[in-house]
């Protein structure tokens, strides 16, 4: 069994990565659910990754370049298992230790410094804590954190697929 060239793994991730943008879109426009500012941090950071296997794809690089595209995209990766961790995490706080609600991020980009709609962005806020949706007892947040680390394993894992007979 031959295994399939970086590039086309790349492409694999790629589309995955699609995938998981457009259901996104779609839980929001078809299904009704607003994302909260944890969510809409974790669809930036599916979109770092998406943009990294883009560039592998097109770029179609030798050694050097696909350990680096490999690297890239297992850090953004991990970036957004971070963002995915902490939304999990709130959402398996106790009532009395979840943060304040605060204002949707419409309003927050429009009437608060930059840095303030930032931090709730990462750090998330009582919205973030709600749970409006489940798959087999995982809420989406945890899906994604799955996704995301599934993610980081396989653009990794493409270090050691390389071209055959590059030097560089």
């Amino acid at each position: 069994m031959t295994i399939p060239s970086a590039r086309l793994c790349f492409l694999l991730a790629l589309l995955f990565c699609l995938g998981l943008l457009g259901a996104a879109l779609y839980f929001q426009f078809v299904g009704g659910l607003e994302p909260c500012p944890l969510c809409i941090s974790q669809r930036i950071m599916v979109l770092a990754v998406t943009l990294v296997m883009l560039a592998a794809v097109l770029h179609n690089p030798g050694r050097l370049g696909v350990r680096a595209y490999a690297v890239a995209g297992a850090l953004a990766a991990l970036g957004g298992a971070s963002v995915s961790g902490r939304h999990v995490w709130l959402q398996h706080l106790p009532a009395e230790e979840v943060p304040a609600c605060g204002p949707g991020l419409e309003y927050m980009f429009h009437n608060l410094p930059l840095s303030a709609t930032l931090k709730a962005m990462l750090s998330g806020t009582g919205d973030c804590a709600k749970v409006d949706w489940t798959l087999l007892g995982l809420s989406m947040p945890a899906w994604v954190l799955i996704c995301f680390l599934g993610l980081a394993a396989w653009s990794l894992a493409q270090a050691w697929n390389l071209p055959r007979g590059d030097k560089a």
